[in-house]
């Protein structure tokens, strides 16, 4: 049998995946032309069928489930040891949408500065579902959803409250808490939401109380912007309010909100190899 090689075994994992030669030529950046053929040589060097061509969608026979099951146990272990290599000389990152873990977050970082002094932490903020996880940009990441991602692990951390994010001559805004009903009543701003990485969502609201508008942001500095010169007003989880200060606007907590929930996230084969230490110290953080 000739040598079988990694691409190979990643174009049979992303057709699988994929269920199609178009979805998965672009998953893998390639044209769907070459990765026919590569699929091709695949089956002849093993010299069994793998993919089922007769319908529709692409589905693997018997032959190609069971390769596709060792191949991937072989691309993990690879990733991991790649992963592992690269990161023993570069920073643990963790990332974040809007906020880390509000009043907990400078705890942690300066407990974890003691214990791990030769380890580097670095805390960085990408504006989409995971947090940079699914791109390798950060390597743990805490969230407030969970991303629809199945090569991401999350656990439930603990909930916060939610707060209105109101233009500081609102109202409302000199009150110490509100209800959601009385953000919806009378003259109405728009609800700003950035659907990626928000938690807010009109259906938070009873159905004949949700807001009549909404308006999308695609990070929170556009959200808080937008809201200081009256141009909405926003739902947030708590950590977001400790977090983001900011002229022109508000924080009023929502007495009657649905808490939100806050994830720590990390990829299923780790990528740097203090992961484990950094979750370990998160947990102690937050039970602490």
């Amino acid at each position: 049998m000739d040598e079988v090689e990694l691409r190979h075994l990643r174009a049979l994992d992303a057709v699988a995946d994929a269920g199609t030669i178009t979805a998965a030529a672009a998953r893998l950046h390639m044209t769907q032309p070459a990765l026919s053929r590569t699929l091709a040589k695949l089956e002849a060097r093993v010299g069994v069928r793998l993919v089922d061509r007769t319908s529709r969608r692409l589905v693997l026979t018997p032959a190609g489930t069971t390769l596709l099951g060792h191949g991937r146990a072989i691309l993990s272990h690879l990733d991991a040891a790649l992963a592992d290599t690269r990161a023993v000389s570069r920073p643990l990152r963790l990332g974040y949408t809007c906020a880390v873990l509000g009043q907990q977050t400078v705890p942690l970082l300066r407990s974890w500065r003691r214990a791990h002094p030769h380890a580097p932490l670095d805390v960085v903020r990408r504006d989409n579902s995971t947090a940079g996880l699914a791109t390798g940009d950060t390597d743990v990441a805490v969230l407030r959803t969970v991303p629809a991602d199945p090569r991401i692990r999350t656990e439930a951390l603990y909930t916060e409250g939610r707060v209105a994010a109101l233009p500081d001559d609102h109202p409302l805004a000199g009150r110490d808490q509100v209800l959601l009903a009385e953000l919806t009543a009378g003259p109405e701003l728009p609800l700003a939401l950035w659907p990626d990485t928000g938690t807010a969502s009109p259906d938070l609201w009873p159905a004949k109380q949700r807001p009549a508008r909404t308006i999308e942001v695609t990070n929170v500095d556009e959200w808080l912007n937008l809201i200081a010169i009256g141009g909405a007003f926003g739902l947030g989880a708590a950590g977001t309010a400790e977090s983001h200060g900011h002229p022109g606007v508000c924080f009023v907590p929502v007495s009657d909100a649905p808490a939100a929930t806050v994830y720590l996230a990390r990829p299923a084969h780790p990528t740097h190899p203090r992961t484990e230490d950094f979750v370990a110290a998160v947990k102690d953080v937050v039970s602490g």
